[in-house]
Order: C-alpha cells, then structure tokens, then sequence
C-alpha cells in the first residue's frame, strides 16, 4: 500500500488514467469488429465504410497514448488489405 502522500495521489491518477485507457482501448476495438464483421458478411461497401470511420479512431488511440504508432499503422494496413481484396 502505498505510504506517502504523492504515491497515495498516484494510485488514484493511475486509477483514472487506467479507466480511461480502457474505454478508449474498448472503443476502437468496437470500430475494428465493425469493420470485420463487414468483412465476414462479404460487404465491400459496409466494409470500406467501416474501415473509414475506424481509422481515425486508431490514430485517435496512438495520440491519446493508448496504442503505439506501428501497432495502429499495422492494424490499418492488414484491415485496409482484406477490404481491398474482397473485389
């Protein structure tokens, strides 16, 4: 347990820093379920919709400090390459 007041102060803004992260970490993995159910549904349309709302959600994610910049580009690239090869 913590025992000083700055770690107490700590714990309770790591507390609300990690909800935050979480809803945030939940929200763009809703947007990129979206964009794979599209894909598993055979919608090319719904799918490169999906795909267009769900990219500034990831670079959302990557400025607010919740993902890292590869991880956000990668996940871009290989959800952009199934849309793309569903034709």
């Amino acid at each position: 347990m913590a025992n000083t007041r700055s770690a107490k102060k700590m714990v309770r803004k790591i507390a609300r820093r990690t909800e935050v992260n979480k809803a945030r970490r939940s929200r763009v993995r809703t947007f990129v379920r979206k964009v794979e159910e599209a894909i598993a549904a055979g919608d090319k349309s719904a799918a490169q919709e999906a795909l267009r709302s769900a990219q500034p959600e990831l670079m959302r994610a990557v400025t607010k400090g919740v993902m890292h910049k590869n991880t956000s580009a990668r996940k871009v690239s290989r959800l952009s390459a199934r849309v793309k090869a569903m034709g």
